[in-house]
């Protein structure tokens, strides 16, 4: 194999494996910037997987699997809600809680589907679709334009989240709340509506990112199939500094590097342990990074983790 192919190779195989990481990441954008830290992605994702592959094996419509994941993904971050904005919970604890309920949940639910494949139909569905034009450029056109469906869904997803983020009066009362809850409440923003909308938002996000674990990237039952990358998930939003753009790239870099082993065993002999720390590794390495480089841009927002209580204004 030439360089160009074995890099046209690597690139499209990280696309692929960074698309889960990109929604989850996304959902945790939205979450933050209304204020709201919710550590319970991977329990999210779980639910999403566990339940999105469960309707997509009984019913065989990959459309119903994503969006039965969808909707769990959005019931996880309904707890998650209604415990930190209603009850006024630690946003922290509930978080945890909520990836241990999600861990738990798919455990039970997932136990008699172990080992179970989706049918033909439902894998040929997330086919790889070319698309003219863009699909023929050299080493980028196959990587980033000969994929499946989700990962399209991907790139306007992040696209979209980018434009309402930035360029819209919704999108800048959502990061006034998440800066100054209590002037948002004063201009006469409904606070803690637009809290729930969003953690519900970014919880079928996530709910997203599951199901494509469990529906593409490993098309048959295996508990505990998301593999930690709920965690790399909110370390990426830290890493892209709750940028959507920025989240495209790093969440295909990591992806790359979750997969890298796969495509150097036959050049290299190192154990695939090793590769399969480094994702992990690289996130610890992104944190330190980060925490060093001082600047207004990787701030988070202000009133991040912080409950709101309007009677204190």
């Amino acid at each position: 194999m030439t360089f160009i192919s074995i890099l046209t190779f690597i690139l499209t195989g990280a696309v692929t494996a960074g698309t889960p990481l990109l929604f989850a990441t996304l959902g945790e954008i939205i979450t933050e910037k209304v204020g709201q830290l919710n550590l319970g992605v991977e329990g999210m994702m779980l639910m999403g997987a566990v339940i999105g592959f469960s309707a997509a094996l009984s019913t065989g419509n990959p459309v119903l699997g994503i969006l039965a994941g969808m909707i769990a993904g959005a019931c996880g971050a309904l707890i998650f809600a209604f415990l930190t904005i209603t009850l006024r919970a630690n946003q922290i604890v509930s978080g945890l809680s909520l990836t241990i309920f999600g861990t738990g949940f798919s455990s039970f639910v997932g136990q008699k589907m172990v080992g179970q494949g989706l049918a033909d139909s439902v894998r040929n569905s997330f086919a790889p679709v070319k698309l003219p034009l863009l699909g023929d450029i050299p080493v980028l056109g196959p990587a980033l334009f000969n994929q499946n469906v989700l990962v399209y869904a991907g790139y306007v997803v992040a696209v979209i989240l980018a434009i309402y983020l930035y360029k819209t009066r919704l999108g800048l009362n959502m990061r006034m709340v998440g800066e100054n809850p209590g002037a948002a409440d004063t201009a006469g923003i409904n606070v803690a509506l637009y809290k729930y909308v969003h953690i519900l938002i970014g919880g079928m996000l996530c709910g997203i990112a599951g199901a494509y674990m469990s529906m593409i990237t490993v098309p048959s039952w295996q508990d505990g199939v998301t593999g930690g990358r709920g965690w790399i998930a909110v370390a990426l939003v830290i890493f892209v500094t709750w940028n959507p753009y920025k989240a495209m790239l790093g969440s295909y870099f990591f992806g790359a590097l979750s997969i890298l082993g796969l495509y150097l065993q036959g050049y290299v002999h190192i154990p695939q342990s090793i590769f399969d720390m480094l994702p992990y590794f690289a996130t610890i390495i992104v944190l330190i990074m980060i925490s060093l480089k001082k600047s207004k841009e990787n701030n988070p927002p202000k009133a991040l983790g912080e409950p709101y209580f309007r009677e204190d204004r």
